[in-house]
């Protein structure tokens, strides 16, 4: 038996793999023999053949941001003339159109603005959730954690908890790109540090906050420190308390590249093309036994490329994206409504299930007459 059959049959089992058995793996294994252990690794996890989904909107809050990271197209200054923060009636508008749609979670991100601190996430979410009790809001992100810990001059623990009992009700893995300090340092040294990054999610488990984890690959980074991303996310989901959630699900996606610093300055563009990329979901699923799901990017790479990663290691095709603003000025130009969500999943030979981000079944399936082509109206 060769030493990647080996391999492969220990991540069946569930064993951790060490870095070299990774880079291992990743050099050595065939696609079929990786895509069909990463397969076949899912139907252990989630035997029924059926792939989640869900509606949410994507709304910045700000794009006033301190960061200014190389791949990112939509920051600006505070004195810029297209510089704004999302008005109250703004947010009215999206939610009326998601609830209309059939959706209930808003995806709150946004730049790390210097001047808005603590009270104000906290006013807007208590008013938000006054006014839309079924609203589901899965915000911010450790970057803005860690901001504004840095701003009030107190501790993740602090913020995290007043958050909450404003109405967070699931933290995204948003800013994590690659959790390897000599990246981040390139690309985004405005952020947090990856083991600030960690420390956020680390006290958020802790406090049995739901969490997803993200990564953005394919520009500067090299193989073995994306291994070594997918290992430190590993090692902290390890650590979670047994009644903790954790990270529910795992959601890497390539570099966008149109336009943005990395390219035009540095010459940098997205190294993952789909076979790449379709490999990766498969490692994942391979390497990270103790996170629940695999969400594959069809935003970035594609409806077709997204249907090949469903069996590869993928359980889950995300959400419809009703509004995108951040990877979407960098090129990512991918589009889909419900009801193609739910036929691109029946086209890859699954069930599609709506979800919501705790991925508890929602109470149907149906995409409300008449809103099958308007889900990416503003």
């Amino acid at each position: 038996m060769s030493n990647t059959s080996v391999l492969l049959e220990k991540a069946y089992d569930g064993v951790f793999l060490t870095p070299e058995e990774a880079m291992d793996l990743y050099l050595h294994t065939g696609d079929g023999d990786l895509m069909e252990t990463a397969h076949q690794i899912r139907l252990k996890l989630h035997p029924e053949p059926v792939v989640t989904w869900i509606i949410d909107r994507n709304v910045n809050i700000t794009n006033i941001c301190v960061s200014f990271c190389k791949f990112c197209n939509f920051c600006r200054r505070a004195d810029d003339s297209d510089a704004y923060v999302t008005t109250l009636e703004q947010y009215r508008e999206k939610i009326d159109y998601l609830f209309s749609v059939g959706g209930r979670q808003l995806l709150l991100q946004g730049g790390m603005h210097p001047n808005l601190g603590l009270d104000f996430y906290t006013t807007l979410f208590k008013r938000l959730k006054s006014e839309y009790p079924e609203l589901l809001l899965h915000a911010l992100g450790p970057p803005e954690v860690a901001h504004l810990a840095k701003l009030e001059k107190t501790d993740y623990k602090t913020v995290l908890t007043e958050l909450r009992k404003a109405g967070l009700d699931s933290l995204p893995g948003a800013g994590a790109e690659i959790l390897v300090d000599r990246v981040r340092r390139i690309v985004s040294k405005g952020k947090c540090s990856a083991e600030e990054w960690l420390e956020v999610m680390r006290v958020a488990h802790r406090m049995n906050l739901p969490t997803s984890a993200t990564m953005m690959f394919g520009h500067i980074e090299t193989m073995e420190e994306r291994i070594e991303h997918l290992f430190r996310i590993r090692d902290l989901q390890a650590e979670k308390p047994s009644d903790s959630p954790g990270f529910l699900n795992f959601v890497p996606w390539p570099f966008m590249d149109e336009g943005t610093v990395l390219r035009t300055e540095m010459n940098i563009r997205n190294t993952v093309d789909t076979r790449q990329y379709i490999r990766f979901i498969a490692l994942s699923r391979i390497l990270l036994p103790n996170i629940s799901h695999i969400q594959a990017s069809w935003l970035t790479v594609g409806k077709t490329a997204g249907q090949v990663c469903l069996h590869a290691g993928a359980d889950d095709f995300g959400s419809v994206m009703i509004e995108e603003n951040v990877v979407s000025a960098a090129g990512a130009q991918n589009k889909m409504d419900p009801a193609g969500m739910r036929e691109a999943i029946r086209e890859a030979g699954f069930t599609p299930r709506r979800r919501n981000q705790l991925f508890l079944e929602e109470l149907d399936d149906v995409v409300p007459v008449g809103v099958q082509n308007k889900s990416q109206q503003d």
